[in-house]
């Protein structure tokens, strides 16, 4: 039986539907993260379309969220962001967000994270950060677009320094 980790938990979650172009980003950054080396309490999941799983999770009780995922922001394809989902008007009021089963956007699955935590008892990530890429396209299609698969192992190199800072922390 493994103990568990005697420091700060972290979560790193990729995001998306391989399906649909550019949102499959999340879920390659989280494919290839998975292979390198972290600290201990780092947990890498490929979430995918699964929100509701997600929410039920972070039940488990981790100390940083880390959501990768497709953001449109405006920028040019492939720009990436870190967002930090504490700062002032980054996250939803959860009577904002539509909670449906099928699609759970992040800001759904923070907004269903807070209402299971009232339910439960449990904390929800002291921590949530973003590390979102600009999407090319969003259309039926198997693949990412040449600037956002260009820009995976910078997002791999921004995940890996965000959990190694979170692990100290």
């Amino acid at each position: 039986m493994a103990l568990p980790p005697t420091g700060p938990r972290t979560l790193v979650a990729g995001v998306g539907n391989i399906f649909l172009g550019d949102d499959g980003f999340g879920v390659e950054v989280a494919r290839l993260l998975a292979r390198e080396a972290l600290p201990g309490g780092v947990e890498v999941a490929d979430v995918g379309v699964r929100g509701v799983h997600l929410a039920y999770q972070l039940l488990d009780g981790y100390d940083t969220l880390v959501l990768v995922d497709a953001v449109e922001r405006g920028g040019e394809p492939g720009t990436l962001y870190v967002i930090d989902a504490a700062a002032p008007g980054s996250r939803m009021p959860a009577g904002a967000v539509p909670l449906d089963g099928h699609r759970m956007s992040p800001d759904a699955v923070l907004a269903l994270l807070d209402t299971l935590c009232a339910g439960t008892g449990a904390k929800a990530p002291g921590r949530t950060l973003v590390v979102g890429c600009e999407p090319a396209t969003v259309e039926e299609g198997i693949g990412l677009s040449p600037p956002v698969a260009a820009a995976v192992p910078e997002a791999v190199r921004m995940v890996t320094e965000l959990v190694h800072s979170e692990a100290v922390v």
